[in-house]
């Protein structure tokens, strides 16, 4: 349903009052989720970061006892009701391995930080007698290329040396180039401390409310602000990406269900193009909009960068040809669903407006205003009919 600017003014005003508290929602409606058959008891390793909130705040309303280990240090005001064991996956274990030496145990942990072969084998094997099921959250980047569409969970995954990885002692060792390798050494090691009972999910891009990298934000941002929209390659070139609250809800529901084994857990439900999403979002604004479609070569000879500038796009080519489509069957039939694009769309204007003055004067992903200006000056200047 589309709504007017005054409509977002009410919802930026809402959000600003609300701090976080769109990301904390646990359905998408916010209706009764119902009470599992079973209540189980969760550790989550992390909780409060993106996926965290709508997670826990699911799986609270769903009747599950959840125990959060992390460092007490990321939206710290968040579920004081909630028992919370403090310590650092980096080097310090010790206050969850003294539960674990007093016999304590939990029916699922669910593992959110990990990105270090090590923290994986340290944890999991603290836990591996004390839990039934380890769900470890890694990436899409864990596949050794990305160069074929369609590709599912049996795609080989990416290799590193085991003196690449004796480099890696903190998250600041981690590259472009390790960071999918290393993911998939980390499921690994979840997989050998848990055989038979983990759960690996790859998620893509995660985007809505409490995304801090900016890069799905960007769009809504942009395309409210108005006027004539930059937008990259060919109108039909796919995008991928999942709302954090999807993907946390349905972790809860996997867990409930034991679906072991390897999903990729990226959306939208059906395939989707970059101008179905930006004609999507545009449809949630009653501002005047209008896009200009500029090509491939075009930005690479200007020095727009893919993903990083003109965000959630990459050229479907070569090396890329399958990075935003990704076969999501098996996901879907462990029960994945998806918020329509309208309300994540919404949802993340409004948690961006909610955001810090200063923090939205510097966003982390998108192209600047000057920089799209002359773009898009230098397009129409050899492309005059490009509007569209």
């Amino acid at each position: 349903m589309a709504t007017t600017r005054r409509d977002f003014i009410e919802l930026s005003l809402l959000a600003g009052a609300a701090g976080v508290g769109l990301a904390q929602r646990p359905a998408a409606a916010g209706e009764d989720v119902g009470r599992a058959g079973r209540p189980l008891t969760i550790l989550v390793l992390g909780g409060t970061g993106l996926i965290g909130p709508p997670m826990v705040s699911y799986a609270v309303a769903r009747g599950h006892q959840l125990t959060l280990f992390n460092r007490g240090k990321t939206n710290t005001g968040l579920f004081p009701e909630l028992e919370r064991i403090i310590g650092d996956r980096n080097d310090n274990l010790s206050a969850l391995a003294a539960e674990v030496a007093k016999g304590r145990r939990w029916d699922v942990v669910i593992d959110n930080t990990a990105s270090i072969p090590r923290w994986v084998d340290e944890s999991a094997g603290l836990l591996k007698g004390s839990a039934d099921i380890y769900l470890y959250t890694s990436s899409i980047s864990a596949y050794a290329d990305s160069s074929t569409p369609n590709a599912d969970e049996t795609a080989p995954l990416g290799t590193i040396s085991a003196e690449e990885v004796a480099k890696v002692k903190t998250n600041r060792d981690i590259t472009d180039t390790n960071y999918g390798p290393l993911k998939a050494l980390c499921e690994k090691a979840a997989q050998e401390a848990f055989p038979g009972r983990s759960i690996v999910v790859r998620p893509g891009l995660i985007v809505g409310p409490g995304d801090s990298s900016d890069r799905f934000t960007y769009w809504p941002v942009r395309i409210h602000r108005g006027g004539e929209v930059l937008a990259p390659g060919n109108p039909t070139d796919p995008v991928q990406f999942i709302d954090c609250r999807d993907l946390g809800e349905w972790y809860v529901r996997l867990v409930e269900a034991r679906a072991l084994g390897v999903y990729n857990g990226v959306g939208p439900a059906a395939p989707m193009s970059i101008a179905e999403m930006l004609y999507g979002i545009r449809a949630t604004t009653g501002g005047e909009v209008s896009f200009t479609w500029v090509d491939a070569g075009f930005l690479k000879q200007h020095e727009v960068e893919e993903w990083s500038e003109v965000t959630v796009w990459v050229p479907p080519v070569g090396e890329y040809a399958g990075f935003s489509s990704s076969s999501i069957a098996r996901a879907k039939a462990a029960g994945l669903t998806f918020r329509p694009l309208a309300t994540t769309a919404i949802d993340t204007l409004a948690y961006w407006a909610s955001l810090p003055e200063e923090r939205r004067a510097q966003p982390r992903a998108g192209l600047a205003p000057e920089k799209e200006r002359a773009v898009l000056a230098s397009w129409r200047s050899r492309m005059p009919s490009a509007q569209g």
